[in-house]
């Protein structure tokens, strides 16, 4: 693995070395070209939390993937160039899960110059750039962030659009439990009731737009609000994710009938 390699996919030819300068363009242009995507779940290959692997999938076979993989990947950069890495254990939604969802997801922190930034690339693309690990707000249009210690002590990471409901993750700021990513990673592809099982997921922010393909349904947020359409068909699909992701996947469109099929489901239980 050669941290060029890596810089050479996401477009990075600026200075490198351990300072939030850095730190920012390195976490914007990854967020850029590597988007959030489930599709090696869907199509019954195995994902880990390994580093070479990871390496292998995102950089030299130029795809996307969720969070153990992307911030994994981000967070090996970071390392090489000099800066201090923390992965951390955290929890999506644990405000509603509670602790069944600790390790579901990893998110980083980085410390320069004794002050320490929340890194997260691998949440599917609503955070821009590195935010101070403090209480507060910032605005990632088309986004909202908050970061805030609850009274549990876990500290919990929200994202809102407009009126929406946030969609969070919680978690401890101390080194990740790694055996735990390990047992979540898992589950996350084996289980029949994970979201990652039952739906397609690709997404990614554009700019100051975000854009995010569930099942058959892409949809594009700004901020003038969002809009939802329905991709057509599996060769419509293939060129969605080829044109809008960058992601060029053998046998993908293979997925099409199982990609209808869930969205005839969740239209039918929106309508109980």
């Amino acid at each position: 693995m050669k941290l060029a390699a890596y810089l050479a996919r996401i477009g990075y030819s600026g200075p490198v070395a351990p300072d939030f300068a850095t730190l920012d363009a390195v976490m914007r242009a990854h967020i850029a070209t590597i988007p959030f995507e489930n599709l090696d779940v869907q199509l019954g290959n195995r994902v880990d939390t390994a580093l070479p692997g990871i390496f292998d999938k995102l950089v030299t076979r130029r795809r996307g993937g969720w969070c153990y993989e992307n911030n994994g990947l981000l967070g090996w950069a970071l390392g090489e160039i000099g800066f201090d890495v923390r992965r951390v254990s955290a929890g999506v939604m644990r405000a509603v899960r509670g602790d069944v969802s600790l390790g579901n997801h990893l998110t980083l922190i980085v410390t320069i110059d004794g002050r320490e930034w929340l890194v997260d690339a691998g949440f599917g693309g609503t955070q821009a750039a590195p935010i101070p690990f403090a209480a507060g707000e910032s605005d990632h249009a088309p986004f909202v962030l908050t970061l805030a210690q609850e009274s549990d002590g876990y500290w919990r990471f929200a994202e809102r659009f407009g009126d929406s409901d946030p969609f969070s993750f919680d978690f401890l700021p101390g080194p990740a439990d790694e055996a735990l990513f390990a047992r979540q990673c898992a589950a996350l592809q084996d289980d029949p009731e994970s979201i990652f099982v039952q739906n397609l997921v690709v997404q990614q922010r554009q700019g100051e737009w975000h854009v995010s393909l569930r099942g058959r349904v892409l949809m594009e947020r700004g901020a003038d609000g969002e809009t939802k359409r329905l991709v057509a068909d599996a060769g419509a699909f293939v060129t969605l994710l080829r044109e809008r992701f960058g992601l060029d996947v053998p046998g993908v469109e293979a997925l099409w009938p199982k990609i209808v099929a869930r969205h005839e489901v969740l239209l039918a239980e929106s309508a109980a």
